[in-house]
């Protein structure tokens, strides 16, 4: 307790708050139509392609504009480009309310639905720009809890839909947002830890090779957690033929179980260091996923190990961005906004593969069996980098440095 009271005072604590509602609330909006997959399926008589397709769409739009949000979060701020983001995200809920009648409105919408999954680096950045190096990790993973959203979203979207039908959900989730935006505007601080850079000085990681190391990683961790997330709701409604409100229950216990662990992975990274944790994630998420396509397809081992899965991917997660302000500590939100951007590409391609997984061969173990196979090769990368960055911008297993100087990071 005394720990966690020095670590709120290092910091400004209405601005981390502030953070994780808006992440929280924008993920929610984000897997909107993943949550709502099987009403939607249902209605327009949907293929397992198509399904995947469908809630992928949102995953891959938000990626593409992650990073240039970030970057021109570092022009406005990130106050103001978040207070912005939501903005958009309001109008865009409202035209899905009124306006979304068709599988290619949904695919559409899809896009717009896009406008919140850019919200990470933002969030994140500004979550973490008061509190020092050595909490970094754990104040990233507080605000990078907010991917919960998951579970708000596979929570209440059935349950409005069969109330009002699925396309006012979309006008509930407008006016759910007005929180977390009045949050941010009446609370929330810009950090003083930004530097003006020119352009090409912010996107510079961009032709670094950590910064492709660390893609990949998210791609594993970030992407395998919002690709199952969003695909959920459908694989259970088809896998075990449970109702539709039930598919977004049975989903929730894997998700909100990845978004705790997200803190434990940032606190866990600022203690023995973002490699080891990252290290024990992903052979976590790998023995998760090697069960659910050796065990038998029971709803209960399936649940359990995709609880195992999102623990892991979770953990995975916060552990990524314990490091990622320490090797970019000018410029957290661009190299979070690139980062999150191409690990998002990820959580494109999991509902995809699950989905022609199901409609070519039956089952889903073919698609496991792919995304294990690349955890695998990630993780072999990342040991094989990892020699190289301790003692130059990181300490042993990826510990912050200890600089002679209290705050100060040598890069």
């Amino acid at each position: 307790m005394t720990g966690f009271k020095t670590f709120m005072k290092s910091g400004h604590p209405p601005t981390l708050l502030a953070a994780f509602l808006y992440f929280d609330f924008c993920f929610a909006v984000w897997v909107l139509n993943g949550a709502l997959g099987p009403f939607i399926s249902e209605q327009f008589h949907l293929t397992q392609g198509q399904i995947g397709l469908m809630v992928s769409v949102p995953t891959l739009a938000g990626a593409l504009m992650r990073f240039p949000l970030g970057v021109l979060s570092q022009y406005i701020g990130r106050k103001s480009a978040a207070i912005v983001e939501m903005s958009a995200i309001i109008l865009a809920l409202v035209y899905g309310c009124f306006f979304v009648k068709t599988y290619h409105d949904v695919l559409a919408m899809g896009v717009l639905l896009g406008i919140a999954g850019a919200s990470f680096g933002i969030a994140l950045s500004l979550g973490s720009g008061w509190f020092p190096a050595k909490y970094k990790g754990l104040a990233m993973g507080i605000a990078g809890a907010g991917n919960s959203g998951t579970a708000l979203a596979a929570l209440f979207a059935p349950r409005l839909a069969v109330r009002f039908g699925w396309q006012h959900v979309y006008g509930a989730a407008a006016i759910a947002m007005l929180l977390p935006l009045t949050v941010m505007i009446a609370f929330a601080k810009e950090p003083e830890d930004a530097e003006r850079q020119s352009f090409a000085e912010h996107i510079q990681c961009l032709w670094e090779r950590d910064g492709w190391v660390f893609n990949m990683i998210y791609v594993v961790t970030f992407g395998g957690f919002i690709g199952l997330a969003t695909y959920l709701p459908s694989f259970y409604f088809v896998q075990f033929h449970v109702s539709k409100v039930e598919a977004g229950s049975l989903a929730v216990l894997a998700t909100v179980t990845g978004s705790a662990t997200r803190i434990v992975g940032g606190w866990l990274a600022d203690s023995i260091g973002g490699v080891r944790a990252l290290t024990i994630a992903f052979v976590m998420a790998i023995a998760g996923l090697a069960g659910l396509v050796a065990a038998p397809m029971s709803l209960l081992a399936t649940t359990l190990l995709l609880m195992v899965c999102f623990a892991a991917l979770g953990a995975g997660n916060g552990a990524t961005f314990q490091l990622v302000p320490l090797r970019w500590p000018l410029t957290t939100a661009v190299a979070g906004g690139m980062i999150g951007e191409v690990g998002a590409l990820g959580g494109s391609i999991v509902p995809n593969l699950l989905g022609q997984s199901k409609q070519h061969t039956g089952s889903y173990a073919a698609g496991f069996v792919i995304f294990a196979c690349l955890a695998c090769a990630v993780l072999a990368l990342m040991r094989a980098e990892a020699r190289g960055w301790a003692g130059s911008w990181v300490g042993a297993d990826g510990k912050a440095l200890t600089p002679k100087v209290e705050g100060e990071i040598v890069v």
